[in-house]
C-alpha cells in the first residue's frame, strides 16, 4: 500500500517567520524509526492516561499491542480516540510528532502477520509474535491484542534555528 500523501498546512503563529511546512516523508521516515512512542487515552471516567510502548509504522498507520486486561485496552474499549505521540528531548534540534486517530482492533490473521513480521524486524527476536485466533501470542503464552491507528491528523512539531509548526490532514 502506498503512503498516504496529507495536506500539510503550516501555522504561522508557532513558526520562525522563514519556516516552511514539513514535509510529510520526513515525518514518515521518523515514524518508522521510531523506537518508543507515547500512548494517550481517556479512562472512562474522563481522566487522561499515558504510557510508553514500542510500535511499528506499517501501510500509513500505527500497530501496538496490549494485553487485553491493561489500563490502555480497557481505556480503547471505552473511547477509541487516542493519540500517540514520538520524537526527541532536545531543546534546539529535532521533529516531534503527534499522530491523531482512532484505535481499531486488528483481527485478520494474514495482516497481523505482517505486523508481528514488523515488530521482529525493527526490535529483534525478542519480540516475536506467534499469530492465532485475532492476536498476538508471545512467550509464556502471553496473549496481547493488537490496534491499528490511521491518522486523522498529525502535527509536527519541529526545532533548531528555524521552527516551525505543521499539521497535516488526511
Amino acid at each position: 500500500m502506498t503512503d498516504k500523501q496529507p495536506l500539510a498546512e503550516l501555522d504561522s503563529r508557532y513558526s520562525s517567520p522563514d519556516a516552511t511546512a514539513r514535509q510529510w516523508a520526513e515525518a514518515n521516515t521518523q515514524l518508522a524509526q521510531a523506537e518508543i512512542f507515547w500512548l494517550s487515552t481517556v479512562r472512562p471516567d474522563g481522566r487522561p492516561h499515558v504510557t510508553p510502548l514500542i510500535a511499528v509504522w506499517l501501510d500509513s498507520a500505527l500497530y501496538f499491542c496490549t494485553g487485553a486486561n491493561e489500563r490502555k485496552a480497557k481505556n480503547l474499549a471505552h473511547n477509541a480516540h487516542c493519540i500517540l505521540t514520538t520524537g526527541c528531548n532536545a531543546m534546539n534540534a529535532g521533529l516531534d510528532l503527534v499522530i491523531e486517530g482512532d484505535a481499531v482492533r486488528v483481527l485478520d490473521d494474514a495482516k497481523l502477520q505482517r505486523v508481528a513480521d514488523a515488530y521482529e524486524s525493527k526490535y529483534g527476536s525478542d519480540w516475536r509474535f506467534d499469530v492465532h485466533d485475532g492476536s498476538f501470542n508471545g512467550q509464556g503464552g502471553n496473549v496481547a491484542l493488537v490496534f491499528e491507528v490511521a491518522p486523522t491528523t498529525a502535527f509536527g512539531y519541529g526545532r533548531g534555528t528555524v521552527a516551525s509548526q505543521t499539521r497535516w490532514r488526511f
